[in-house]
Formats: C-alpha cells, sequence, structure tokens
C-alpha cells in the first residue's frame, strides 16, 4: 500500500469515534456503541444514519454480492483504503460524505474534500483522503500514549487483523463500505415503508456466525444525530405548540424534566470522553518505574512477580481443558 506518512491504530470506542469526528470539524453527529442489535435500542438513537462494523478480517471472506463500479460511483462516495491503519477513519468520512441529512454539518474540511474529489475514481480519493493533513493529524491525536516500542518485523505471522466497514442506505438500497474492496457492496433495495436498519441486521448477524463459535471481538458502533441537539429540539417543539400534543400540563412538564434529564446526561458522557482521551494520551511511565522502585525497596517486587506468574500459568492450563 501506498502511505501519505504514519497513521495510528485507533480503538474501537464510541468516545474516540466521537471525538474523531469533532476533530474533523463535523457537527450534529455522534457515534453510539451498540449492544445488541434489536429495534428498542434502535428507537432510542433514531435518527441511524449509518452503521460502523468491526471484525476479525479473514483473508477469504469474500464479498456476497458483486460490487458496483459503474456510474453509481459518480452519486455513491466510495473512496479506496490506500494506506494501512486508516480503515477506521475511512469508515467513519465515507458515511459521512454519503450522508444526506438536515443534522449534519459536515463543515468546510470534509465538504472541500468531497467537492474536490468526488469526480475521482476510488483509488484516487483514497489517496486524496490520505494525504489532507487534517484528517490525518485527526487521526493521529486518537492514539494511545506508547510505552514500549516494538519492532513491527518481529510480529507474530499469527496476530489477528481487524477492520472497519460501514452499512448505509443510499437512494433506497443498501450498501457496504469496504475501503479493501473496488467498490461498494450492493445489499440489494429497502421498501418503501421498510426500515433500513431490518434490512441491515441480519446481514450483519450472518457475517458473525461465519466465525467459530465463542469469538466476540466484534463491535457495532452506530453513527446519529448528536443526542443534546435532538433533545433540545423535542423541549422546544414540545414548548412551542404544546396544546396539539394532547397531553396535559402535567405531563408536559414531566417530559421536559425527562429530556433535560437525558441532556444531563450526554453532557457527563462527552466530559467522561474527554478524561478518558486525556488518559489515553498520559505517559504513565515515570509513575510505572517509581512505583517498581517502590516495591523492589520493600522486597514485594518479587513476591508479586511469582504470584502473577502462578496465577497466568494456572489461567493457561484451564485453557487448555477447555
Amino acid at each position: 500500500m501506498e502511505s501519505a506518512g504514519d497513521w495510528c491504530l485507533i480503538e474501537s470506542d464510541p468516545g474516540v469515534f466521537t471525538q474523531l469526528i469533532k476533530k474533523f470539524g463535523v457537527k450534529g453527529v455522534q457515534v453510539e456503541e451498540i449492544w445488541k442489535i434489536d429495534d428498542e435500542i434502535f428507537d432510542n438513537l433514531r435518527p441511524v444514519h449509518g452503521l460502523i462494523f468491526l471484525f476479525k478480517y479473514l483473508q477469504q471472506d469474500e464479498p456476497p454480492l458483486p460490487v458496483v463500479k459503474d456510474k453509481l460511483l459518480e452519486k455513491i462516495y466510495f473512496a479506496k483504503q490506500v494506506i494501512n491503519n486508516a480503515c477506521a477513519t475511512q469508515a467513519v468520512i465515507s458515511l459521512l460524505l454519503n450522508c444526506n441529512h438536515p443534522d449534519i454539518d459536515l463543515g468546510p474540511e470534509l465538504t472541500k474534500l468531497k467537492e474536490f474529489s468526488m469526480s475521482f475514481d476510488p483509488k484516487m480519493r483514497g489517496l486524496t483522503l490520505s494525504n489532507s493533513q487534517t484528517i490525518r493529524s485527526a487521526h493521529n491525536s486518537m492514539s494511545q500514549q506508547t510505552i514500549f516500542e516494538f519492532d513491527p518485523k518481529v510480529a507474530s505471522k499469527d496476530e489477528d487483523a481487524y477492520h472497519f466497514v460501514g452499512y448505509i442506505p443510499i437512494d433506497g438500497r443498501l450498501y457496504e463500505l469496504d475501503g479493501l474492496r473496488d467498490g461498494p457492496i450492493d445489499h440489494g433495495p429497502i421498501a418503501p415503508q421498510q426500515d433500513w436498519l431490518d434490512v441491515v441486521r441480519p446481514i450483519i448477524m450472518k457475517r458473525i456466525n461465519v466465525y467459530t463459535e465463542g469469538e466476540i471481538h466484534f463491535n457495532l458502533m452506530a453513527l446519529v444525530s448528536d443526542r443534546k441537539m435532538v433533545y433540545e429540539r423535542q423541549i422546544a417543539d414540545m414548548l412551542k405548540d404544546p396544546q396539539s400534543l394532547g397531553m396535559d400540563a402535567t405531563e408536559i412538564d414531566l417530559e421536559v424534566r425527562r429530556l433535560r434529564s437525558l441532556i444531563e446526561n450526554e453532557e457527563v458522557k462527552m466530559q467522561r470522553y474527554q478524561k478518558e482521551m486525556a488518559r489515553r494520551r498520559h505517559n504513565y511511565l515515570p509513575f510505572i518505574v517509581t512505583l517498581l522502585k517502590i516495591l523492589a525497596e520493600e522486597k514485594k517486587l518479587m513476591p508479586l512477580y511469582e504470584k502473577a506468574k502462578e496465577r497466568a500459568s494456572k489461567k493457561g492450563a484451564k485453557r487448555m481443558k477447555v
């Protein structure tokens, strides 16, 4: 793969992705983790603009349907992944650039990127994305603090590789956007009155079922409208025309209180995301070295080491039995 500088690995975490999107300059959207694929969890997050799916990548994992390579690429923004470790950013940007919703403001950087490269072929779009200093800087700002450096040349050949793809409805059809393919994968039409999430649900479940029993290394996240913005809009609509709701004053007051409580929860969550990111970026090495020195001086280091070694050995033996 061609490179435009080093791109770090990004953790599959809704807080990381939400802050990454803000770094791009996008407004009106955030990312939420999905623990189970059912109507109830999606009902609390609507509108859902797209899904980001993380899975263990298999070399033999072929697309179930042919990829789109015709004139539809003039309407669908699909970029070929041309650099390593960029699939997380590639997945979220692919969704954002195919969203057409009034809640979402792409901001100047992504708007300029789309306008400049929309006429390009997928590979040239990928090269344009990879050469954006703003996008690469935003991507790398999400990296965790590395305490030790490892030589990639001695990495295990059996090491698992993971990959991000996106699912999104476009013009009444469901598409899978995977930067390692030559184009979008068309999963077929969405009926006029059908929820696109009902179409994508069995596709994701089928993909999960390909893997061996006990495999849990999957992650699903939803690209949704900014929850605080949605709740504030709901409050404004209620107070603007309360009579049309068919609710009495007490019911309206209770609902407004509930929505304000949800807004406070969102504010707390965003503060937590910022703290978690600060912890990811913090260098704990001086603290660890000092702690090890103190434990060694107090003759506690080796007993703790032996205890940890024994515990690891027991876990390994238990795993072998299973």
